[in-house]
C-alpha cells in the first residue's frame, strides 16, 4: 500500500447553536470589518448576521450566484476594498462559498464560511470561475475557508428538493473520491463514511424536514464528503458537470444529482472497490453502485433526467465535444461514443443497466 497524505488546515465549528460563536472566530481571525456574502434569495439571512455583528458588519453582498461569473467576482472583490473589509463571511450554499473564494483568490481576504446546504465546497481550496461560458476549476490553498460553522438550525429552512440534490452533490465528490488517482484510505474511509450519513439524513428529511439531527447528519456529511473533495482530485463525473453547467447554465446540483449514477456505472469495472463501497455505504444489495445512487435519487424524488432542468437534446453533442477536450485521468478510459451515450442516458433518465 503506497501512497500521500497530505492533510488541509482549517477550523470547524459543529453543532446546533453554534452560530452563536461567530464573533469569537472572528476574533480569532484577527479581523475587525466583515462583508457579509449571500444570493439573492438569502439576503434575509445575511441581514441577521450583519445585525448580529453590529459595527463588525461593513456591509453586505448579496449577488451569488451559481457557478461563480467572473463579473460578480469582480463586483464583489471591488466592493470589499471600498468598505475596508478585512474579512468575508460566505453564508449560504455552494454559490457564496464560491464567490468568496473568488475574492480570496485575488484579494487574499480571510473568508469565514457559515454553510445552510450540503455542498462540502466549504471544505475544499477547489474554486471555479465562469468566463464567457466556459467553467475553468482550479486548487489553491489561499480560497480555503479559515473556519466553517456548521449549526443544523441554520439548514432547517432548506427546502426538501433543494436538500436532497445538494447532498446528493456532496455524495458525489466522495463517490469519485474512492477511485481518485491521488487517494489514500484516510479519504476512503471519510468518503464511505460521508456517503452513508448523507443518505441516512436525506431519507429522514424527506419524511421529516425539520428534524434537526436528520440536519445534522447531513452536515457531518457535507462535511466528510467535502474534505474528500479537497484532498483528492475527481475525474469524469465533475468534468461532465462542469461541462454542463458552465456551458448550459444547468443548475449545479441537480445536474451533480443526474449524472452521478451513470458516470459511477461508467467507471465501475475499472474501480470495483470503490464501487462496492458505495453500495455498502448505501446499505443496497443485488445492485451496482451505478444502480444504488439511481434508486437513491428516484426514492428520494430528485431530478432524474436533463432533459428536465433544463438540456436540450441538441445540446448532447456539443457537451461531449467539450468534455473531450481537455484531458483528464479518469480509471477507465475516455471513449467519445461512450462519453455520447452516457449522456443520452442521462438526458433521458434511464436507470443504469
Amino acid at each position: 500500500m503506497n501512497f500521500t497524505y497530505v492533510s488541509q488546515p482549517g477550523r470547524v465549528v459543529f453543532g446546533q447553536g453554534s452560530l452563536k460563536s461567530l464573533e469569537a472566530e472572528i476574533d480569532r481571525l484577527g479581523s475587525r470589518r466583515a462583508l457579509v456574502l449571500s444570493t439573492p434569495e438569502q439576503r434575509q439571512q445575511a441581514d441577521e448576521i450583519a445585525k448580529m455583528l453590529g459595527d463588525r458588519a461593513v456591509g453586505v453582498f448579496d449577488k451569488a450566484v451559481m457557478h461563480v461569473p467572473i463579473e460578480t467576482a469582480r463586483e464583489a472583490r471591488d466592493v470589499a476594498q471600498r468598505l475596508g473589509a478585512d474579512c468575508a463571511i460566505a453564508i449560504g450554499g455552494g454559490s457564496t462559498t464560491g464567490l468568496g473564494k473568488a475574492i480570496a483568490l485575488d484579494s487574499g481576504l480571510p473568508i469565514l464560511a457559515i454553510p445552510t446546504t450540503y455542498a462540502g465546497s466549504e471544505m475544499t481550496p477547489v474554486y471555479g470561475l465562469t468566463e464567457a461560458g466556459i467553467k475553468k476549476t482550479g486548487k489553491d490553498p489561499r480560497v480555503l475557508p479559515k473556519t466553517v460553522i456548521y449549526d443544523p438550525d441554520l439548514s432547517i429552512s432548506l427546502p426538501v428538493e433543494l436538500s436532497v440534490t445538494s447532498g446528493i452533490n456532496a455524495i458525489a465528490h466522495a463517490a469519485e473520491g474512492l477511485y481518485a488517482q491521488d487517494g489514500n484510505p484516510v479519504m476512503a474511509l471519510l468518503a464511505e463514511e460521508g456517503i452513508r450519513a448523507l443518505a441516512q439524513g436525506l431519507r429522514r428529511i424527506v419524511d421529516a424536514p425539520t428534524d434537526v439531527s436528520a440536519r445534522g447528519d447531513c452536515l457531518y456529511g457535507a462535511w466528510l464528503c467535502g474534505t474528500v473533495l479537497g484532498n483528492v482530485g475527481m475525474a469524469l463525473h465533475h468534468k461532465l458537470c462542469h461541462t454542463l453547467g458552465g456551458s448550459f447554465n444547468l443548475p449545479h446540483a441537480p445536474t451533480h444529482t443526474v449524472v452521478l449514477p451513470h458516470a459511477i456505472a461508467y467507471n465501475s469495472e475499472a474501480a470495483p472497490d470503490a464501487a462496492a463501497r458505495i453500495v455498502r455505504a448505501l446499505g443496497a444489495s443485488g445492485v451496482t453502485a451505478g444502480q444504488a445512487l439511481y434508486d437513491l435519487a428516484a426514492s428520494l424524488g430528485a431530478p432524474l433526467a436533463l432533459k428536465d432542468i433544463g438540456l436540450e437534446e441538441a445540446d448532447l453533442d456539443v457537451a461531449t465535444d467539450i468534455a473531450l477536450s481537455n484531458p483528464y485521468w479518469n480509471p477507465r478510459p475516455i471513449e467519445r461514443e461512450a462519453i455520447r451515450g452516457l449522456l443520452q442516458n442521462a438526458y433521458e433518465g434511464n436507470r443504469p443497466s
